[in-house]
């Protein structure tokens, strides 16, 4: 089967701009070409692209995917590796969830400094956001040394 870049797009929900993306970073492999220099994929194309699809709906980098692409590639390896990535994309996505937690809490709270409605100058959320020093440039330059 040889299709063009639009069929492969169908085909795989993919804008084509993408495609073009992950053929740049090597994550696709270059298609071959028509005598009008089309490019034309084939089936590993399209079912290596629904791979990575599946990835990135995972939310995985594409550093990641690389690395799972490599490890498919060289079948005979031992998947130790795999299970390792996954940790820690695992453990990634557990620290992100506790950040979003964190700051559903801080929302919450700041929320509740308002209970109906009155003139601005007495919203206790507006007050609460000016009164923050969670961003002052004393606890900026604290996180960065």
């Amino acid at each position: 089967m040889e299709i063009k870049i639009g069929e492969l797009a169908k085909r795989t929900r993919c804008e084509i701009v993408t495609i073009r993306y992950y053929e740049k970073e090597g994550l696709l492999p270059k298609p071959a070409r028509s005598d009008g220099n089309f490019r034309l994929y084939g089936d590993a194309h399209v079912e290596r692209l629904q791979f990575i699809r599946h990835c990135r709906s995972l939310d995985m980098k594409l550093g990641e995917i690389q690395a799972l692409l490599d490890f498919r590639d060289n079948p005979n390896q031992d998947c130790g590796e795999v299970n390792a990535l996954l940790d820690m994309h695992i453990q990634q996505v557990k620290a992100r969830v506790e950040a979003l937690l964190n700051l559903e809490k801080n929302l919450t709270v700041l929320r509740e400094r308002c209970s109906g409605a009155r003139h601005v100058e007495a919203c206790g959320i507006l007050k609460g956001l000016t009164d923050c020093s969670c961003h002052s440039v004393s606890a900026v330059s604290s996180f960065a040394t």
